[in-house]
């Protein structure tokens, strides 16, 4: 895919989000990141600010398979699989497929089932397949999962295991509108349903393109020590019981070439990374008990991380490759890096 069809798409993508989500652009833009990074995406915010909304929008501009599981502490993890069933009439059994098997999985509520419940998405969202009786069956690409959950306070409510958390790549705290927008939402919601008018805008092949270019991104040797540091100081913190884990490392940077492709360079900068850094390892990192208990949080914890790893300077940029498509994303001459700086946080 060219720079014009890449860009056209993601556009495309992020306008009719726009459509219906009012002044969330910037977690429409994370939530796009995430599908083109082939990773998996957790909403986590109070009831009634959008998070199933996003979900929804994201799957209806592409035209591809969604389903939706309601996560209900009766849920089975058959009803998510699938599950093997005897046919009287062929003396065999025969595998009826579950929600899991679509593009765009969407999981409601996740953290209102069980732990077993939850442990069934574990081999589907790491190796994209579902075994069985013995029997593993390939789950169709693009494939994402997109879930929703309520604070760990709320009622009803159970933590997501550490090795689920560990396979979202990225997790969004919605928020509350700021007043413009929450006033556009009343008066355009009210008779209308705007998810209601939401069509596909590209295909799944296109995504696949998409996706495909986003690969061929590069990244420096000094973008990949910049992420090793961050992840062995998070797991060298005292203030933190679980750091960063080699896989969240490895999202991280495919976000953050997904992020740069956006961007129109087929480059990664240091601040791809540290703008992801947030959403893509703060849902890991546990912190310790004490530190928890002079109000710090997972979140301040990484941002003193951040700022007390130096930041590579220009050499995050190839040298021999500005102003190419040889990645399929066009370089723009006025990128930041093109001078031979990085932005603001690309200083030596």
């Amino acid at each position: 895919m060219d720079a014009a069809s890449f860009a056209t798409a993601a556009g495309k993508i992020l306008t009719s989000i726009g459509t219906v989500m009012d002044g969330k652009a910037e977690a429409s833009e994370l939530a796009l990141t995430v599908l083109l990074a082939q990773g998996h995406l957790l909403l986590e915010d109070v009831p009634g600010v959008g998070k199933t909304l996003l979900a929804k929008t994201l799957a209806k501009s592409i035209d591809c398979s969604v389903s939706r599981i309601q996560f209900t502490p009766d849920l089975l993890p058959s009803d998510v699989t699938g599950v093997s069933m005897f046919n009287q009439g062929t003396r065999d059994f025969e595998f009826r497929r579950g929600a899991v098997f679509a593009n765009i999985v969407i999981g409601d509520e996740i953290n209102r089932a069980s732990a077993k419940t939850q442990s069934a998405l574990l081999e589907c969202m790491e190796e994209h397949q579902v075994t069985v009786d013995g029997t593993s069956y390939v789950l169709d690409e693009p494939f994402m999962v997109i879930a929703t959950q309520n604070p760990i306070e709320m009622e009803g409510t159970y933590p997501l295991p550490e090795a689920q958390r560990d396979r979202f790549m990225a997790r969004i705290s919605m928020g509350y509108p700021d007043a413009a927008a929450e006033l556009e939402m009343l008066q355009t919601h009210q008779s209308v349903n705007p998810l209601d008018a939401v069509r596909p805008v590209v295909t799944s092949a296109e995504v696949a393109a998409m996706i495909s270019a986003v690969h061929t991104v590069y990244v420096s040797d000094a973008i990949k020590e910049f992420a090793v540091a961050l992840g062995r100081a998070s797991r060298e913190s005292p203030r933190l019981r679980l750091g960063a884990s080699p896989r969240s490392l490895l999202q991280l940077l495919r976000g953050a070439k997904a992020k740069a492709a956006l961007s129109g360079r087929d480059f990664v900068l240091p601040d791809d990374v540290q703008a992801l850094a947030e959403p893509v390892l703060a849902h890991r990192i546990i912190v310790d008990r004490k530190a928890a208990s002079t109000g710090e949080s997972s979140e301040s914890i990484l941002a003193g991380i951040l700022r007390s790893i130096p930041v590579p300077g220009s050499e995050g940029r190839p040298a021999a490759r500005g102003g190419t498509r040889s990645a399929g994303v066009h370089v723009r001459s006025s990128a930041p890096g093109s001078s031979g700086t990085t932005g603001s946080s690309g200083r030596a």
